[in-house]
């Protein structure tokens, strides 16, 4: 896999990173999990939300992170957790969400990077989010790809670099063809491991999971399994 964009140079020392983590309105959140999850569905989404920020929170290169939300028990979990929740989002869909965090992070952390993190990373390994974030430092603007190569997982603006969101669909090749970076590292799955589908969710549970996804799959996954037609 071949990176694009921004040339690639030398780590910027002691780059650290506010990461912002999109989390949906629990109401809304994983609908294509319904059929295996049921009524689980709110909290399946809520505990893959809740593991992948105490898994980013972490990571030794972030600072900070965070959630922009506008509900109130996703907010009070994330909060918990020690993420800093932003409200008051415009409610214009998934990228302006993430400009107005990102906007909030700069304000709040001015001398470090901004990154745009998925919330539905259940398999998240602090190490291997620390491997993609010192890879980003190496450039003004990358991103990482999702697992099948569509979409983007990771967003990355360096200090003094424009934070430029194009998510939803396919987003790897606007993020690429926007001139970003695209960071190509072996043995990072659990960053790129985005859970959409109750086969999503099964791969990631193969990665090994967080303890609240993986108590809620335990609990749910009959239903999984029986989406891929196993007996």
């Amino acid at each position: 896999m071949t990176g694009f964009g921004v040339r690639g140079g030398a780590p910027r020392p002691g780059v650290r990173w506010s990461l912002v983590v999109p989390v949906k309105h629990l109401g809304r959140a994983k609908t294509r999990l319904a059929l295996a999850a049921g009524g689980l569905r709110e909290d399946l989404a809520l505990a893959i939300a809740c593991d992948t920020v105490e898994a980013a929170l972490a990571c030794p290169g972030v600072e900070a992170v965070f959630a922009v939300t506008e509900d109130r028990r996703a907010g009070a979990e994330l909060t918990g957790l020690g993420a800093v929740v932003v409200g008051g989002e415009p409610g214009t869909g998934l990228n302006s969400a993430l400009a107005h965090g990102a906007a909030a992070a700069r304000r709040r952390r001015p001398g470090a990077g901004v990154c745009a993190l998925s919330a539905d990373l259940p398999a998240l390994r602090p190490d291997e989010l620390d491997r993609v974030l010192a890879a980003a430092a190496r450039h003004g603007r990358s991103f990482l790809p999702d697992a099948p190569g569509v979409g983007t997982t990771l967003l990355a603006a360096a200090p003094g670099h424009p934070f430029t969101p194009a998510f939803e669909g396919a987003s790897r090749a606007r993020h690429r063809d926007g001139g970003a970076h695209e960071i190509a590292l072996p043995d990072v799955a659990s960053v790129r491991r985005d859970v959409d589908t109750p086969e999503d969710l099964c791969d990631a549970v193969g990665l090994g999971v967080g303890p609240r996804t993986r108590e809620l799959w335990e609990a749910v996954a009959g239903g999984c399994l029986r989406t891929q037609g196993a007996p």
